[in-house]
């Protein structure tokens, strides 16, 4: 048996990880064309790597068939519910960052915080006649959130497409979205509120609490986790 390493299988989240990687000496590459899910890690024994995206690597650390996964904390948050217990993080790791968020429309002068859109959504739903909606791809994290700030008249709208739209599509009237810059949100007239910052998120190295940790796959991430910390 060998320790599984899931690490994201495209994008700048992909070259940013073999990155991080091969600067602590640990050197993992494709092994075939773009469009294989191939690839090798070189500098330490026991270890395959699994090539998944961002997406997938939350549910197949919680299920324990990889031992070791690269992804966003937001990812996990939102995926593994009382992930805390189900994943240990192991390294934050410094790239991918974006804020999770709550926006309005900019022409909403009234509402600048959660408190003055708990208001507005009481006043919507008294003039319309149902709840405000929020459209959002993360539905725990939110929901959370809000139920802590006491928000209480919206719902939530499941948006796995260009959520920053659905203002101007009028399928939403508020969105909770990750963001890196706020341009894109700007461009969709739309303000972030003062206090509406629900989750901070990078990507990061997790541990599967469920995974089976037998002598091989120990000895590996012992020598993984020795390398790394060489260079904290």
């Amino acid at each position: 048996m060998a320790l599984k390493l899931g690490v994201p299988s495209k994008g700048r989240l992909m070259e940013k990880t073999f990155d991080w990687f091969g600067a602590r000496g640990l050197e993992i590459r494709r092994t075939g064309s773009d469009r294989e899910y191939a690839a090798s890690v070189g500098g330490i024994d026991g270890v395959d790597l699994v090539l998944l995206s961002a997406g997938e690597i939350p549910r197949e650390l919680e299920a324990g068939r990889i031992h070791l996964g690269v992804t966003g904390t937001d990812l996990v948050r939102e995926r593994i519910p009382g992930w805390e217990n189900r994943v240990e993080e192991l390294a934050l790791m410094g790239f991918g960052q974006a804020d999770l968020i709550i926006s309005v429309p900019k022409c909403w002068v009234d509402v600048d915080c959660v408190d003055d859109l708990d208001a507005a959504a009481a006043a919507f739903r008294r003039v319309h006649g149902h709840r405000l909606r929020i459209a959002t791809k993360y539905h725990r994290l939110v929901r959370e959130y809000l139920r802590e700030a006491g928000v209480a008249d919206y719902k939530l709208v499941d948006s796995q497409g260009a959520t920053e739209g659905t203002v101007k599509n009028l399928t939403a009237e508020a969105v909770a979205d990750i963001t890196s810059t706020g341009e894109t949100l700007r461009a969709n007239h739309l303000k972030i509120l003062s206090d509406g910052l629900i989750h901070r998120s990078q990507a990061t190295l997790f541990k599967s609490r469920g995974a089976a940790w037998d002598e091989p796959e120990r000895t590996a991430y012992a020598e993984l986790t020795g390398r790394l910390a060489q260079f904290r």
